[in-house]
């Protein structure tokens, strides 16, 4: 794939594209002022009034690259700007009235800033001021041809567009670099955080099947140990698993079976003794789909598990026409509500903005029974709702 032009610019330094802008419009306007003093010494001007020729188009370069340094927003329609633009047309039409022809074409300068400064409207209306004042002044201080004069006048026009152009195409390739800095460091947070959610959705599940589990294989040691030995094996299971996650959430990419995050869920819950009744209904569902609900179901049971004493927990999933919903209800409900003790984590903000991205929606719940609800519910239309469906409803 082919690089764009911020990548190839990047091996080159941090902020190489506004200083490339800067130096190339500096270099421009820089050029005009060596023009002008040539100019001076074209018509014959004397030593003296050639070096004040070129200081005054030097103080005129100072302030014109003025709109180009960090300063340049505090100069658009303020005072300050109004002030630069009074101290430049002093240095531009000042010494004009001493030097004559030979100082024509700096105006450019001042209508270049008239249109950087001002309004839209009075910028148009200098700009206009300053290449007709231009036209009757050499037409009167130049007794030439009108093509001369005429010269003469859009050279004024061209040097205020150009100074106008490149003032402001300087000014973009900073903001537009000050963004790109600005989206990349929104970039990093997002991944900071999508690194954190993902470690806490995945560890947190493996954490507590491995507890409850270690805790399950310690009472079954000297009871039963071919009990003890499969819970083991389970344990080693898990481990590997987890570990695979980590790695896959490092690389940027996971994806979760939906039928194995069920059977791991089932065999968790049994081993903290809980009752399970599950049923997972649903055809072929697309990737981000599948993934996100094996999600919902990993935190739903770490939920059970860390922040509940149930005794029956039932999963259901079930896929109509127009949308996939899973429900995870369990009897164990503390006697505080439970959204405070769920909150005090980040698992269930988690999951509401993982379905959120999928245009689905998540809610919790508790009944008059006191049963626990975690509901996720996620818009997918099946591919041909008028078939026999292709998988079979999976109950446990």
């Amino acid at each position: 794939m082919e690089l764009g032009v911020w990548e190839r610019y990047d091996g080159l330094g941090k902020g190489f594209a506004p200083r490339l802008a800067r130096a190339v419009v500096a270099t421009v306007f820089t050029l005009y002022v060596v023009m002008g003093a040539v100019n001076m010494l074209w018509y014959n001007r004397g030593v003296t009034q050639t070096v004040i020729s070129v200081v005054c188009m030097g103080l005129v370069l100072a302030l014109q690259l003025l709109h180009i340094s960090p300063f340049a927003p505090k100069l658009q329609r303020t005072k300050a700007g109004y002030l630069l633009l009074a101290a430049q047309a002093l240095l531009i039409y000042g010494p004009m009235t001493i030097f004559g022809p030979s100082f024509i074409s700096v105006p450019g300068f001042l209508a270049g800033s008239a249109l950087l400064i001002l309004p839209t409207a009075l910028g148009v209306l200098c700009l206009a001021g300053v290449v007709l004042g231009a036209l009757f002044a050499v037409s009167s201080i130049l007794p030439q041809s009108p093509l001369d004069i005429a010269f003469y006048t859009m050279n004024v026009a061209v040097m205020s567009l150009v100074v106008y152009g490149l003032s402001r195409l300087a000014t973009f390739v900073i903001a537009m670099n000050a963004a790109r800095n600005e989206m990349a460091k929104v970039a990093v947070a997002a991944e900071r955080l999508r690194f954190a959610r993902d470690l806490h959705d995945l560890l947190g599940y493996s954490l507590s099947a491995i507890s409850l589990k270690s805790e399950l294989t310690h009472r079954l040691v000297t009871k039963n140990p071919g009990r003890a030995e499969e819970e083991l094996s389970q344990i080693i299971e898990i481990s590997r698993q987890a570990l695979t996650d980590v790695r896959s959430v490092a690389s940027g990419y996971r994806e979760l079976s939906l039928d194995d995050e069920a059977k791991s869920a089932r065999s968790v819950l049994l081993a903290a003794d809980v009752r399970v009744h599950m049923v997972m209904d649903h055809e072929e569902l697309p990737t981000r789909v599948r993934t996100v609900l094996a999600t919902v179901l990993r935190e739903g049971v770490t939920n059970v598990l860390r922040h509940s004493k149930a005794e029956r927990c039932e999963i259901v999933l079930r896929q109509t026409d127009s949308d996939v919903t899973i429900e995870i209800t369990n009897d164990g409900v503390p006697g505080q509500p439970p959204q405070r003790s769920l909150d005090s984590g980040s698992g269930i903000q988690n999951l509401s903005n993982r379905v959120s991205k999928l245009d689905g929606t998540l809610t919790t719940n508790t009944d008059p029974a006191g049963q626990f609800h975690l509901r996720a519910t996620i818009p997918t239309p099946r591919r041909a709702a008028y078939e026999t469906p292709s998988s079979a409803a999976l109950i446990l």
